[in-house]
């Protein structure tokens, strides 16, 4: 890669794509709202769209196994960037893309990232969408990042789409619509922990629009301190189809947690079930560990993060 990282980079990459160093393989890197660096290879082609901010990436059908890093990265304070990224996997393909966003912020002023992805998923393509989400920094300057999803899921498609948002992130608001088409299947998988004042608010729209169709939606969230969570999953059916929420939080100090589950069938053999719980941490759980030498503080952060994997 050509572009040198800077150590603050190269720690937000670490937190949002497991990686400082993108290797040899498809990626494009995202710095300060602007395009930074980028590669395509043999089986994945990505472009810098002309007329907007962002980028077309085309994964083929002979991709298999393939990895590909889609990460932006914040580290000056004021940034307020916008990007349209659109992403087309062919017939067949099966790729993991690991995406996110981590911001540094020392500064006085707000430093934001909207990020709008649009998937193609062909006819029996298999695909893994990693998003993380990180703020870190001492300014007073918020930190937020408000990621739009857009998945078009063809016959016989798969989708796992794991969200995480670690912390230090000031407010997002994540919205995610799904279009399934025949026999296609969609995973959801979203973990969030928010502290401080923090606010997070997940939107999610699942429109099961083909026979077969299935989708299976999992929300794990942790809100510590004054900090506010609001979750509103709708599952549609409009065809012979099977769909599942769950929606669990554990609820600590004096945050707000809203969980909002929502399903409608719209044919007489689509099959949707929600389910929500919130609650505080056992206390059963938080005296054994305590009785094997843990501290309180020490007890409750083993709950937590066994919660969340």
């Amino acid at each position: 890669m050509d572009y040198q990282l800077k150590e603050a980079e190269k720690q937000l990459l670490l937190a949002v794509a497991d990686t400082d160093d993108l290797g040899k393989g498809a990626y494009s890197l995202r710095a300060n709202g602007a395009g930074a660096a980028i590669h395509s290879n043999d089986v994945v082609t990505i472009q810098k769209k002309e007329g907007q901010p962002g980028i077309t990436v085309r994964v083929s059908s002979a991709a298999k196994g393939e990895k590909v890093y889609i990460p932006v990265v914040i580290t000056q304070s004021g940034v307020d960037d916008l990007v349209y990224n659109d992403i087309y996997i062919e017939d067949g393909a099966e790729v993991e893309i690991i995406a996110g966003c981590g911001i540094h912020n020392d500064g006085e002023h707000e430093s934001r990232h909207d990020g709008i992805h649009t998937f193609y998923i062909g006819k029996h393509a298999k695909l893994t969408y990693v998003e993380k989400h990180y703020g870190q920094g001492d300014g007073v300057g918020g930190r937020v990042l408000n990621p739009t999803t857009v998945l078009h899921l063809d016959e016989g498609a798969e989708c796992t789409l794991d969200s995480t948002q670690i912390k230090g992130v000031d407010s997002t608001k994540r919205k995610t619509d799904a279009y399934l088409g025949k026999d296609s299947k969609l995973i959801v998988l979203e973990k969030l922990m928010t502290h401080g004042e923090q606010k997070a608010y997940s939107d999610m729209d699942v429109f099961l629009k083909g026979e077969g169709a299935v989708a299976r939606i999992v929300s794990r969230s942790v809100a510590r301190d004054a900090s506010v969570q609001v979750f509103h999953p709708r599952a549609l059916g409009h065809s012979a189809c099977k769909a599942h929420i769950q929606c669990d939080s554990i609820i600590m100090d004096g945050a707000q947690v809203s969980s909002i589950p929502e399903i409608g069938a719209y044919h007489v053999d689509a099959q949707i079930v929600h389910e929500a719980a919130i609650g505080r941490i056992n206390n059963d759980q938080l005296i054994k560990l305590m009785s094997f030498g843990l501290t309180e503080e020490e007890a409750e952060a083993v709950i937590v993060d066994t919660f969340l994997q």
